[in-house]
């Protein structure tokens, strides 16, 4: 498994929709993102920790409060984030990955290769956000 072929795997359009193979790689994908947030977070939770010596000068308090408060936001989004991927991880599992939730059709390769978490095909999430966006104008 661990030859050179698998870094330069690519999923295409000619071999069966969520092979093994396919699978394998956007759980290998997700993981490493998840990594990447996990070490992101890390850092994060690092300056909060030092950032918290109290300011002296109200400037710069703020200043500091803007940041804190964007870091939990940041934080926030991350969790989020994370969230999203484990279910896609369980998604791979229980086989229903890659399919739009909306329409059952298979999602693009070219969509989950950009957005590898993505529950809805291209025109279902097209569809959706017009939807949102009627709603909100009323």
């Amino acid at each position: 498994m661990g030859t050179s072929k698998t870094k330069e795997y690519r999923p295409s359009d000619d071999e069966p929709f969520m092979n093994e193979r396919q699978r394998e790689y956007f759980r290998a994908k997700l993981l490493a993102w998840k990594d990447e947030i996990l070490e992101e977070s890390r850092s994060t939770i690092a300056s909060l920790q030092q950032d918290t010596v109290a300011e002296p000068d109200l400037a710069d308090r703020a200043t500091s409060e803007t940041d804190r408060a964007l870091e939990l936001r940041t934080r926030d989004r991350q969790r989020k984030l994370i969230a999203k991927i484990d279910e896609a991880l369980r998604r791979i599992e229980d086989g229903s990955y890659g399919y739009c939730e909306e329409t059952g059709e298979p999602i693009s390769l070219s969509r989950l290769e950009a957005r590898p978490i993505a529950t809805l095909s291209l025109e279902a999430q097209e569809r959706h956000e017009r939807r949102e966006r009627v709603h909100r104008d009323d």
